[in-house]
């Protein structure tokens, strides 16, 4: 008898041991998603969604012997798509804000991003006349926010995609867009009647998300963010996607 109950507790202990180490011990899958407009972070080249981002996921996913899925989404329902569980952890040029991090939680600290005004060639508008402006931003971003908390003034059109932020510009719908200097500088590669006035409007910093609570997999994220920051290697990628 006594055998019998050793036995039934240890097959409760490996139980309780297996649900306790959650989804991500149970497949061999790691979900990433992104919104995949975003370049050179994250962007679609022949198909195929490519980017600096996108890069050291696959690098994380190799260190944790896992194959990486990427769901390209729209920007504004990543921390849901996060936190109901239907993807393990989120890359998409994510600003570190107080506001989300109440609801995710962020790895270290792995870009610096610079905000820029991006405007049609020609045009009136500078850094310093934005207010009482049309201003066209990506739904979700920190220069939605930045926007709409700083020109109280101004029109702001918020376009899911910045191909639709740099059309309103193009056709007079907006005066500018605010967005992030590298990709403004994909944007205006890509269209010439567009030019990215100088100087920064304001800087923030990007890190990944994972759900609240999910150390185990937001430690393992950052051994390799860490690693890569302090040999170069993200350095590397942003120099190739940026090309």
């Amino acid at each position: 008898m006594k055998k019998k109950i050793v036995a039934v507790l240890s097959l409760l202990v490996v139980s309780g041991f297996l649900c306790a180490c959650g989804n991500q011990s149970s497949s061999d899958e790691l979900v990433m998603v992104t919104e995949a407009g975003f370049a050179p972070y994250e962007y679609y080249d022949n198909n195929e969604i490519v980017g600096v981002d996108i890069a050291i996921a696959q690098d994380i996913a190799k260190a944790m012997n896992k194959k990486l899925v990427v769901k390209d989404i729209s920007f504004d329902s990543i921390i849901n798509e996060v936190n109901s569980g239907k993807a393990d952890f989120a890359t998409a040029g994510m600003s570190i804000t107080d506001e989300r991090k109440e609801q995710v939680d962020f790895t270290i600290e792995y870009a610096t991003s610079k905000q820029v005004v991006v405007v049609k060639k020609g045009s009136s508008v500078t850094l310093n006349n934005l207010d009482g402006k049309t201003i066209s931003v990506q739904l979700g971003t920190t220069a939605d926010a930045y926007a709409t908390d700083n020109y109280k003034n101004a029109t702001i059109i918020r376009q899911k995609k910045y191909l639709s932020s740099a059309e309103d510009v193009k056709n007079g719908k907006a005066d500018c867009i605010i967005m992030d200097s590298l990709p403004a500088q994909k944007l205006v590669s890509a269209n010439s009647e567009l030019e990215i006035l100088d100087g920064v409007l304001f800087t923030d910093k990007y890190g990944m998300i994972v759900k609240k609570g999910n150390t185990e997999l937001l430690n393992k994220i950052n051994a390799v963010l860490e690693e890569e920051v302090a040999n170069g290697k993200i350095d590397e990628y942003t120099l190739k996607y940026s090309e």
